[in-house]
């Protein structure tokens, strides 16, 4: 540990040490062979139980002792703390809780059982520190494979503030933890209700007493059903691929430009403008046919086949990659935002994943998309049903962004707390609240 004297030189606040995981912790401590009992079934923890950065242990395995992979052999505890090894910086750490006691994790894991110095909630919280991943980093640089062993774990260094501060420290963050996990499970639960109701509504309508059978199923006998290709009202091309290769390159990017949209920029029927990239005026006049206008519907047509947005005002003149297809409509008789929730719907998404093609890569091309099946109520139908979705939409967002704020929140409490520029002091503390003077990264 970390002399006092040099503590206060680096500003440390008094009673807060510098210590090695393996000063305040077991590693590793328990294994077990659930092969040996081949009958007896047991709880199993992989990297996929956990979910990264929120230190809850999401789902297990429950398996016998005979289907038991080699990876299963360390036992975990009450209160320990799991670590993957494997990407450290993807934050697969977890508590665990009580109903896993004596259970089994993957060797993938770290298992870190307190010695008494160090609360295990604390624990958890200074894993995710900027300071812990940033050793972690450091320490896998060069390697192969992405992981840490046993050796270097032992090495990481934490601030150890004196154990009653520490539970302070993890009763706040734990806090916002729970606010952030019960943001996180509103929004999915509106995601569900989202996905039911626009089910509900692109199928069955609103106010409707007779049908028709179609190849989606029922739907009310007034809408008009037929294929993409056949609304469209457009004298351009209907359905385009994007730019080839040969037309435009990773090269032509710069700074400030003219928005590219890829593949990785649609996700979740929206156009996510973050990390876009860009390319020069000139380049989009050259390459003016695959210029976007508003209510196209672009679709990323190879890898992750079927991501689709529909087109807003404030994408007009943006292009569309060569890993996309662009369908145009044109047609007054059908809303833009009707279009992007019908998209979205199982039976659409459904009709496209069997129409994909290709055994070594997924793929779609221009015949497939112009052939997908496509619903029109009139106008005013398609109107209040997208009002209704849009109603859930905005919640749906105030719900994410709600989450958003909760966890940066959290970010600058974790920079604050686990370093002792804040101090969460007892009235009987002796200790003053005096602001750590320099941000210690350990080396």
């Amino acid at each position: 540990m970390i002399s006092v004297a040099t503590q206060k030189a680096m500003g440390m606040p008094k009673g807060w040490e510098i210590t090695e995981l393996n000063k305040v912790v077991d590693i590793n401590p328990e294994s077990r062979d659930p092969t040996q009992n081949p009958d007896e079934k047991f709880s199993y923890i992989d990297i996929d139980s956990v979910e990264n950065g929120s230190g809850v242990i999401t789902a297990v395995k429950e398996i016998a002792g005979k289907d038991a992979p080699s990876r299963a052999r360390r036992v975990v505890r009450t209160d320990d703390v799991i670590m993957s090894e494997v990407r450290p910086y993807l934050k697969a750490f977890a508590l665990v809780p009580k109903k896993l006691n004596n259970q089994i994790c993957s060797t993938g894991f770290a298992v870190l059982r307190s010695k008494g110095a160090v609360d295990p909630k604390y624990l958890l919280n200074t894993l995710f520190s900027d300071a812990v991943i940033e050793q972690c980093n450091r320490m896998m640089v060069g390697a192969q494979y992405p992981a840490l062993n046993d050796s270097q774990v032992k090495k990481i260094q934490i601030h150890l503030p004196p154990l009653p501060e520490q539970r302070r420290i993890a009763a706040i963050l734990t806090t916002v933890d729970d606010a952030v996990q019960n943001s996180r499970q509103a929004a999915v639960e509106t995601e569900h209700l989202k996905t039911g109701v626009m089910q509900e509504l692109l199928t069955k309508g609103i106010g409707h007493k007779e049908f028709k059978d179609t190849e989606i199923g029922k739907i009310p006998e007034n809408w008009i059903f037929g294929k993409i290709i056949n609304f469209s009202k457009t004298k351009d091309e209907p359905v385009q691929t994007g730019p080839f290769g040969a037309q435009l390159h990773s090269s032509d990017y710069i700074k400030m430009g003219i928005p590219l949209i890829l593949i990785k920029n649609v996700l979740d029927g929206k156009i996510i403008e973050n990390d876009i990239p860009k390319i020069s005026l000139k380049k989009a006049e050259e390459l003016s046919r695959y210029r976007l206008k508003s209510g196209d519907i672009v679709f990323s047509r190879v890898g992750s086949v079927g991501r689709s947005a529909v087109i807003k005002e404030h994408h007009n003149g943006w292009l569309v990659s060569g890993q996309m297809l662009r369908v145009r409509l044109e047609n007054p008789e059908i809303s833009n935002d009707f279009l992007s929730y019908m998209i979205q719907t199982k039976w659409f998404q459904k009709a496209l994943e069997s129409r994909i093609v290709g055994a070594t890569r997924k793929s779609i091309n221009t015949e497939i998309l112009s052939n997908l099946p496509a619903v029109k109520p009139n106008l005013p139908e398609q109107h209040l049903i997208s009002s209704i979705l849009s109603t859930i939409d905005r919640k749906l967002d105030l719900q994410r962004q709600r989450t958003t704020h909760y966890e940066q929140l959290k970010q600058g409490l974790m920079n604050e707390l686990l370093t002792g520029r804040r101090r969460i002091l007892h009235p009987t503390d002796e200790i003053k609240n005096e602001p750590l003077k320099v941000k210690y990264v350990p080396s």
